[in-house]
């Protein structure tokens, strides 16, 4: 397998130092910028979505780097993008604000100190690791009065990535292909299935006497109607061997009273992968919980953990966050992003280093051909790349398991014996 180049642009080591008052001043004056005040930066770069960091004051001397430091989760560049901007240098923009992030009554609650530019020539980066800035830049044009000042460094280095694309939605058993450049080639294969043991015929001696059976039948239906479970995917490399898998352990249930699965009992599935020389023994890989958040933004949440010796309940976890129910996201486990998400991510006993997976999720009742990228160093083998795509694959499908149960799901996701299918 050949990867396909990316690049990360990291912007780190970020820090404010503000000018000394050489008299006290009003904070409304706006001559003083108060030390208790929370300042932020945010970070543009052309055709990305801008991204926002904190950032901690220093009070150190002269040229001297700051006492503590923040970074922001960076830009990653693909290869489209690499050759797009090939040769030509890119624009890294660093707008400093005071005051607290985000918008109060439609306004931007922050004000404007200042910002800085920093030039980027991607077209060094793409042989070796390049740095553009590190150290201190000021803050305005006035080069006679003090002015507050950014710490940051900026620098490029080489990101890697296996890509692959399902051919279909993983609900469809489709093939799933290698993409490099415009190549693209079958790499595995998938098969849905969901459990169908149980059957709605009768018995055969029922018989009108026995009403109570029938109650119990109904009882079980309705139930039956009320969980999402048994669902599975497995992968197949091109022989036909089975070289990972996605099965939910728990089912998926609305809490009582409701028609959402809750962040209080979530659904969960186990990846797997092979274990010793028969096709049926599989030993756990990782964990994967899934449900409905509420809030103003309805979201899928889920969480991530990497399955120890000592069993799935002892696992480490790696990825913790939400995504949008209606627009989707990038389902992402990547240490420099996570690592400001939850506690839970900054895990002591994580091996996360850097990038090491992504994949595409559309929005619920869309269709959904995940686009998966792993990092090569996580990656000695195919069977290696199976269990991202099994993932993958379970990410995808929660955004179904978790959807509303006052709404019906698509007839390839239901048991035979449930009539909530579209």
């Amino acid at each position: 397998m050949d990867p396909c180049p990316f690049l990360r642009l990291i912007i780190e080591s970020l820090a404010l130092k503000l000018p000394q008052p050489t008299k006290p001043v009003a904070v409304a004056s706006g001559g003083v910028y108060p030390t208790t005040t929370p300042c932020f930066c945010k970070l543009r770069l052309k055709n990305f979505q801008s991204q926002t960091a904190l950032l901690p004051l220093s009070n150190g001397s002269g040229d001297s780097p700051p006492e503590s430091s923040t970074s922001a989760a960076g830009f990653h560049l693909d290869a489209l993008t690499l050759r797009r901007v090939s040769g030509k240098p890119v624009t890294l923009c660093v707008e400093v604000f005071t005051g607290r992030m985000g918008r109060s009554c439609g306004v931007n609650s922050g004000k404007l100190v200042g910002s800085v530019q920093v030039t980027v020539h991607l077209g060094v980066s793409q042989t070796r690791p390049a740095v553009f800035q590190d150290g201190w830049m000021k803050l305005g044009n006035d080069h006679e009065k003090p002015s507050a000042k950014l710490h940051l460094t900026v620098r490029t280095e080489l990101d890697p990535r296996f890509v692959f694309q399902f051919g279909g939605e993983p609900e469809c058993s489709p093939v799933v292909f290698q993409i490099q450049g415009n190549i693209s080639q079958p790499v595995f294969s998938c098969k849905f299935s969901a459990d169908r043991s149980r059957s709605r015929s009768l018995p055969p001696n029922f018989s009108n006497k026995n009403r109570g059976w029938m109650r119990t039948l109904a009882r079980e239906k309705e139930r039956q109607g009320r969980e999402r479970k048994g669902w599975m995917v497995m992968i197949y490399d091109l022989s036909g061997s089975p070289v990972a898998a996605a099965s939910m352990i728990t089912p998926f249930v609305p809490s009582p009273g409701t028609d959402r699965v809750s962040r209080s009992n979530p659904g969960a599935w186990l990846i797997l992968r092979p274990h010793g020389f028969s096709v049926s023994s599989w030993k756990p890989w990782g964990r994967l919980e899934a449900w409905r958040e509420r809030g103003p933004v309805d979201g899928l949440g889920y969480k991530f953990e990497l399955v120890t010796d000592n069993g799935p309940s002892n696992g480490v976890p790696i990825a913790e966050a939400t995504m949008s129910v209606k627009k989707g996201g990038l389902f992402c486990i990547d240490r420099r992003v996570s690592k400001s998400d939850s506690a839970a991510s900054t895990s002591s006993r994580s091996p996360i280093k850097g990038f090491v997976m992504g994949s595409t999720v559309e929005g619920e009742g869309k269709v959904s051909k995940p686009m998966v990228q792993v990092g090569i160093q996580h990656v000695t083998c195919m069977a290696d790349a199976a269990l991202f795509i099994a993932l993958s694959a379970a990410i995808d499908l929660s955004m179904d398991a978790c959807r509303l149960f006052s709404r019906k799901l698509r007839k390839e996701l239901c048991h035979d014996e449930q009539d909530s299918c579209s």
